[in-house]
């Protein structure tokens, strides 16, 4: 296999990787109105959980969840069950392509957190990025703060979680293997979710309320856990064919499937102004791509 046809390859695993998780989001928002989100994102995840650690232990048997710094994966935890729960419950309220682009702001965060907290320097020309996804976001968010206020910035959560989610991860590399990774973020996020979920519940509020669920949301939720963890298979799949800088920008194929999903599954037309503020997105993601494969000069 020449190499060109090895990086091909790698990017229909990652395009199908991605993809696929847009519809499981696309699945997730069709039960928007019969069970609040949080607890759509628990039940989610334990599925999930049941089905990684089952395959852990036929893979690796009792070594595979052996860990080292478990607070590290408790915070792993804790990151993505605050990405899953404001995004879920953001897909209740939005379109799915907006929700989706204000969610791709995570990457502009991630290199702030960095800054922040790593001590990372940031380059002059990543923070024309950065401004780049700020003005992109706040034009994505304009009709939808004006229609929904402050539920709009729920997609902002989201992407905040992810951007802690990615730091955490690189702080537990090597802690265990990409198999044992998925689970045990996917086994720390559960408790969180569903205590979120009950505090919903105990608020009183009619959207939070967590009834027994239809036999039809528990099927779906189980399908999304599959086809999620499908998903991340693939997508780690493509990073053992070519790096994970080549497989990177395959990541914005969830945007124009989320915007042919809305069109098509939920009649959500975006409009001119939605669709360019995406596009800054978009454009600044991959300026901060190009920049961390380009060696550093210096801070031009």
């Amino acid at each position: 296999m020449t190499r060109t046809s090895g990086i091909s390859g790698a990017w229909l695993l990652g395009l199908a990787g991605f993809g696929l998780l847009t519809l499981g989001d696309s699945v997730i928002k069709t039960i928007a109105g019969q069970w609040p989100g949080m607890a759509v994102a628990a039940l989610r995840f334990a599925i999930g959980t049941a089905g990684l650690g089952m395959l852990l232990w036929l893979r690796q048997g009792r070594t595979g969840f052996a860990l080292q710094r478990p607070w590290l994966q408790v915070a792993r935890g804790l990151a993505l069950a605050a990405a899953t729960a404001f995004f879920f419950s953001a897909l209740h309220i939005m379109p799915l392509a907006e929700a989706t682009a204000i969610q791709f702001a995570s990457p502009v965060l991630t290199a702030l957190l960095s800054a922040a907290l790593l001590g990372e320097r940031i380059r002059r020309t990543v923070w024309g990025a950065i401004g780049l996804a700020f003005v992109g976001v706040l034009i994505v968010l304009r009709p939808n703060i004006d229609a929904l206020g402050i539920a709009a910035l729920l997609p902002l959560g989201a992407a905040a979680g992810m951007a802690a989610l990615i730091l955490l991860n690189r702080a537990t590399t090597g802690d265990v293997t990409p198999l044992g990774a998925q689970f045990f973020v996917a086994a720390a996020a559960t408790p969180f979710l569903a205590f979120a979920a009950m505090a919903g519940h105990l608020t009183g509020l009619p959207a939070l309320q967590v009834g027994w669920p239809d036999l039809s949301v528990v099927l779906r939720c189980a399908l999304v856990a599959v086809s999620a963890s499908t998903a991340h298979g693939l997508i780690y799949l493509a990073t053992m064919r070519a790096s994970a800088a080549t497989i990177a920008p395959t990541v914005y194929v969830q945007i124009l499937v989320a915007t042919l999903i809305g069109i098509l599954w939920f009649g959500d037309w975006p409009d001119a102004i939605a669709l360019g503020g995406t596009a800054l997105i978009i454009a600044a993601g991959i300026w901060l791509w190009r920049q961390g494969r380009a060696p550093d000069k210096g801070g031009s």
